[in-house]
């Protein structure tokens, strides 16, 4: 090998397969793995095509997070001739590979062109690094088997956890506060799971709350006085349904709250968020929710039935359907109905 780029690296084995990580310079990754325009059948490549409409986020991401981004590495095989040349101590050395052999991407495509275009706005990244995992090139079966096996098993992350450990998000961070502050919500909120099970121990999840309190402050920047209102808020809410403070004096039961009462729904939780919207822009006071009391929260209610359910009894979860339910809440609270309220009322 005449020329060759040197990548300080730890060597390993799975599989009974030799792999090497290596630190590599965000400069150099166009370089490495340049982009085509060609299209190639699916069956004839090893990836999947980029989707363009997940670029921005990452690139954005990186930008606005400069001092604290952080990326997972990327896993590529190499095509070409490559040598590791040990250091005295095991396993770690120097790789060495022929300025003539080609990079394939097997995990991590997007973070690449994402970091290409924040390269392109931001300088000061290319000499940062990403860790990558080299493997030998086995011919294009092995690589599309290990595109398979690196994303098959990836499991999302639930919207409700990654809300929770979100520290960047101001509304995720007074969600926390919100929800550590009401006893009611720190006992009843599934704070990892987006979908309750049938048998679950909790009433709600932090995604519904979050994105009820999305709808209620409909920005990111949160002030002190936000915060405030949103734990009078939803106090208030909890506090004037019956139903919730029979459930914490033992008179009903969880299961029959569940089963029984729309309360419980995301959908209703969404349109306590567009009430709350409404309350907060018009400064109302917090008297009028006594009036919560009297409202009848149970499925048969036929005024339920004709806004967030089917003929067949599923609940629907549309934007329309938080309107009607929310017009509904509303007008039992004595409450103006706003143009599009009463359209869909």
């Amino acid at each position: 090998m005449d020329y060759v780029y040197q990548f300080p690296a730890v060597k390993g084995k799975q599989a009974k397969k030799e792999y090497y990580i290596a630190m590599v310079p965000l400069g150099i990754l166009s370089k490495l793995f340049p982009n085509t325009d060609e299209y190639v059948q699916p069956e004839y490549r090893a990836q999947r095509r980029i989707n363009e409409l997940r670029i921005p986020e990452i690139t954005n991401y990186i930008l606005n997070n400069r001092d604290n981004y952080v990326f997972s590495a990327l896993s590529a095989s190499i095509d070409g001739n490559f040598k590791f040349n040990e250091s005295n101590i095991k396993n770690v050395g120097i790789l060495n590979v022929s300025m003539d052999a080609k990079f394939l991407i097997n995990d991590g495509q997007h973070r690449k062109t994402a970091i290409e275009q924040a390269l392109a706005l931001d300088d000061t990244l290319k000499s940062e690094t990403i860790s990558i995992v080299f493997f030998k090139d086995e011919g294009l079966k092995r690589s599309q088997q290990m595109f398979t096996d690196l994303n098959k098993h990836a499991v999302k992350t639930s919207n409700s956890i990654s809300n929770l450990y979100d520290f960047r998000d101001e509304l995720a961070l007074v969600s926390k506060k919100v929800m550590q502050e009401i006893e009611f919500f720190d006992k009843y909120i599934d704070k990892e799971r987006d979908n309750l099970g049938k048998n679950s121990s909790n009433l709600f999840t932090f995604n519904n709350l979050y994105k009820a309190n999305q709808k209620i402050l409909r920005r990111k920047k949160i002030s002190k006085n936000d915060e405030k209102f949103l734990i009078d808020y939803w106090s208030s809410i909890i506090s004037n349904i019956t139903e919730f403070q029979e459930l914490e004096n033992g008179t009903l039961y969880k299961s029959a709250l569940r089963e029984d009462y729309v309360l419980c729904l995301a959908i209703i939780l969404n349109a306590f968020g567009r009430l709350g919207g409404y309350v907060y822009d018009n400064r109302l006071n917090k008297q009028i929710f006594k009036k919560l009391k009297y409202i009848n929260w149970k499925r048969t209610n036929k005024e339920w039935q004709k806004r967030i359910m089917r003929d067949n009894g599923k609940i629907v979860n549309t934007e329309e359907a938080c309107i009607k339910a929310c017009s509904y809440i509303k007008k039992c609270l004595k409450l103006p109905l706003t143009k599009e309220e009463k359209e869909k009322n």
